[in-house]
């Protein structure tokens, strides 16, 4: 069993419209190890993967998995992006994945309740940590390298 999964309905997720993106961009795919396999053939599939490498985190708190991924939108036939999938961004220097929502929300947190965009986020702080938000709150999932896969 699962304690305070990552993936659930009231998270920020949203439909994701490929097609409507331009370029090259990160997503997070969050999944049970029991349909990793599965995911991993749906990915390969669908999506033309940068890059060659699919990396699966684990997150320390909990037993899912999480996929992060570069596609080539431009090149992808599909219109929508697989369930429990995001957009995300991320900072190389501290390997930080992020939601903007999150970014806003952990700003705020560390700055007093404001949001001043020009604030500087102290990356090395949150090394191996996704941001999220959930229900309006911030999430830091802890994550270390389970695999990479080739494709």
């Amino acid at each position: 069993m699962t304690k305070n999964p990552i993936f659930i309905t009231s998270y920020e997720f949203n439909d994701i419209i490929i097609n409507d993106m331009v370029g090259n961009k990160l997503f997070c795919t969050f999944v049970a190890l029991s349909k990793l396999d599965e995911t991993l053939n749906i990915l390969t599939n669908k999506y033309s993967i940068l890059y060659d490498k699919i990396f699966v985190l684990e997150s320390i708190d909990t037993d899912e998995l999480i996929l992060t991924y570069n596609i080539d939108v431009v090149n992808t036939n599909s219109k929508n992006a697989l369930p429990n999938t995001i957009l995300l961004h991320r900072k190389k220097e501290s390997n930080t994945l992020y939601t903007i929502n999150a970014l806003n929300a952990l700003i705020k947190e560390l700055n007093g309740g404001v949001l001043d965009t020009n604030y500087k986020v102290k990356w090395e702080d949150h090394r191996n940590v996704i941001l999220l938000t959930q229900e309006g709150g911030l999430r830091k999932v802890h994550t270390k390298i389970h695999n990479i896969v080739k494709v």
